[in-house]
């Protein structure tokens, strides 16, 4: 059987020209995605005291702005972005599924905008609001009852330094071991809504698999269960600063989401 060199040669530039044209798109959602995760930090930053004139940011060292600032046990009354609070994390990711829905308006046909619509609501619900929800919840059970909690936990009788550090990571495991499992339930959860809500609202049958890119807006509480290792260090700073990078998934994935 030969091969038609024409037909081969034809198929061969139709790949290309859509490999391009998807390029395009998710270069275009990407830098959309980002616009919005960078507009709502700017909103944060504001919120908690940081200048955002031209000016006063020209004249600040880099590593003195907002989002690079890390904590210092030298300087502890320097001013850091606290990015921990449920809030500013939904108010960010919800920037990010703003600014990729734009992006897949304005770059990808527009056939395949309403699948991105309902893409946008799976994101916000059951990636972001559900499982923070559950974090959130978990909390505050943890707080009103830590000092019963913590009073199970086993401490070593020593006043050495070394003991002292040990006894703190002790105490610091149940409300770790906590948060990390609130997320995966209210990741699961949430995926579970998300698949009701496509049946029940938007008509369409969908089994929507947890996958590892639904765990990237919550690397915040990642910071939350580090925090209470070490309550602020350059490290635990430093995973925080991270968190805007991370939600940008969920506008990437809502602005580049087509309909199988």
């Amino acid at each position: 059987m030969q091969v038609n060199p024409i037909n081969n040669n034809l198929n061969r530039t139709e790949t290309n020209t859509d490999k391009k044209k998807d390029l395009k798109i998710k270069a275009g959602v990407t830098a959309m995605s980002a616009l919005g995760v960078a507009s709502a930090l700017a909103h944060v930053a504001k919120r908690q005291g940081f200048s955002l004139s031209p000016s006063v940011i020209k004249n600040t060292p880099v590593k003195d702005w907002a989002i690079f600032s890390l904590y210092s046990k030298k300087h502890p009354e320097k001013k850091i972005l606290d990015l921990d609070e449920p809030l500013d994390i939904i108010e960010i990711a919800a920037a990010s599924v703003a600014g990729g829905l734009a992006g897949g308006a304005i770059f990808d046909d527009k056939k395949h905008f309403k699948s991105k619509l309902r893409e946008s609501v799976n994101q916000l619900l059951g990636n972001v609001l559900v499982p923070i929800a559950c974090v959130g919840a978990v909390s505050v059970l943890y707080k009103k009852n830590k000092d019963k909690i913590l009073s199970f936990v086993p401490q070593i009788k020593n006043s050495g330094k070394t003991a002292a550090v040990f006894n703190k990571a002790l105490k610091a495991i149940p409300f770790s071991v906590a948060t990390l499992a609130s997320l995966g339930i209210g990741i699961f959860t949430g995926n579970r809504v998300s698949n009701v809500l496509n049946e029940k609202i938007f008509h369409k049958k969908v089994k929507r698999e947890i996958k590892g890119s639904d765990f990237a807006p919550h690397v915040d509480d990642l910071g939350v269960a580090l925090s209470l290792m070490a309550e602020k260090s350059p490290f635990v700073s430093f995973v925080q600063r991270t968190v805007p990078l991370f939600l940008c998934v969920p506008g990437v994935k809502t602005g580049t989401h087509r309909e199988e």
